[in-house]
C-alpha cells in the first residue's frame, strides 16, 4: 500500500464506493472512554445501506456476542454493524488448544466468560504450564509496575502467556488512557517472556474476520474491497498493512502528540474521527 496523503481529513463517503466491506475498531472509532460516537454510527449505517458490509473487529477480551450485547446496551441503533469477531474469540480458540490446563489467570473477574469451553483449570502460578492474561486486575487504578514481581516470577518459570487483548492503552472516562493486557505482555517481553497473541495486528483475528464475511454473502471480497478503520498504530494499522488492507485511520482515538508509524508506512488515508 503506497503512502499518500489526501488535502483534507478523509471521510468515509468519500471512499466508500471502492469497498465491499469495512473491517471497524470499536474503542476510539465508534465508542469513546465514556459513550458512543453518533456521527461514526451513522457513517456505518450509511455504508450499509449503499450495500456495504460493516464487521467490527475489536481487540476486546470479551466475545463477539457480550461485545454486541455491551454496546446495544449503551444505545447503539439496529443497522449499524452486520458481524462481529473479537480478540476474546480468537484467544479463546487459542487457549482451548491447551487442554484443560494448569493454568494462572491473570485479569479481572468480569472477563471469565472467555474461559468457558475451554476447560482450563486455574491453579497458582508456580503449579501453571501458561499465564492467561485478560488485562489488569484493577484497569482503572493500577500500572504494569504494580505487576513486575509477578511477571518476573513467571519468565523464571518459563510459563508462556496468552494475552487476550493485545492493545496497549484503551480510552477511559474523560479521555484519560488506561493500561491493557498488552501492556503486561509487553513488560513480560521485556523480561525474556513468551507472549502468545490472537488479535489485531495478528493474524488468527482477521481469518475470523473473512469468516464473518464469507458467512454473510457466502463469499469474502477481495482484499482490495475491504476497508479497515481503526486508531491503533501498532494493532489496527499494523494489521492493515500485513494483511494487505487500505485503512483509515482515525488520527483521534487513543493518539496524541507525534505519531510513531508501524512499517514505516503511514496510512492511505487519515482522518480524526470516522464521519460520512
Amino acid at each position: 500500500m503506497a503512502a499518500s496523503k489526501v488535502p483534507a481529513p478523509a471521510r468515509l463517503g468519500q471512499l466508500a464506493g471502492r469497498y465491499d466491506a469495512i473491517l471497524c475498531d470499536v474503542w476510539g472509532v465508534i465508542r469513546d472512554g465514556e459513550s458512543l460516537i453518533g456521527p461514526a454510527l451513522d457513517a456505518l449505517i450509511r455504508f450499509r445501506e449503499q450495500g456495504g458490509q460493516v464487521c467490527l473487529v475489536s481487540n476486546s477480551p470479551r466475545r463477539s456476542l457480550s461485545l454486541e450485547h455491551f454496546l446495544k446496551g449503551m444505545g447503539a441503533p439496529d443497522g449499524v454493524w452486520d458481524a462481529a469477531v473479537t480478540s476474546g474469540d480468537a484467544t479463546h480458540a487459542l487457549l482451548t488448544g491447551f487442554g484443560k490446563g494448569p493454568a494462572y489467570k491473570l485479569g479481572p473477574d468480569f472477563d471469565d466468560p472467555i474461559y468457558a469451553g475451554t476447560q482450563l483449570e486455574f491453579s497458582a502460578l508456580q503449579d501453571a504450564r501458561l499465564i492467561s492474561c485478560t488485562g489488569l486486575i484493577d484497569y482503572q487504578t493500577e500500572t504494569p509496575e504494580d505487576y513486575a514481581g509477578l511477571l518476573e516470577e513467571a519468565a523464571a518459570l518459563g510459563l508462556p502467556m496468552v494475552c487476550a487483548n493485545p492493545d496497549i492503552v484503551v480510552q477511559g472516562p474523560g479521555g484519560r488512557l488506561l493500561y491493557c493486557a498488552g501492556a503486561l505482555a509487553e513488560a513480560y517481553e521485556k523480561l525474556g517472556g513468551t507472549a502468545l497473541y490472537a488479535g489485531k495486528p495478528h493474524a488468527p483475528i482477521y481469518e475470523l474476520a473473512y469468516q464473518a464475511l464469507a458467512g454473510l454473502s457466502g463469499e469474502t471480497p477481495p482484499k482490495a474491497r475491504i476497508l479497515a478503520i481503526g486508531d491503533g498504530p501498532a494493532t489496527d494499522l499494523a494489521g492493515a498493512n500485513r494483511e494487505g488492507l487500505d485503512c483509515l485511520f482515525i488520527t483521534g482515538g487513543i493518539n496524541s502528540g507525534e505519531i510513531s508509524w508501524p512499517d514505516d508506512r503511514s496510512p492511505r488515508w487519515q482522518a480524526p474521527e470516522l464521519i460520512w
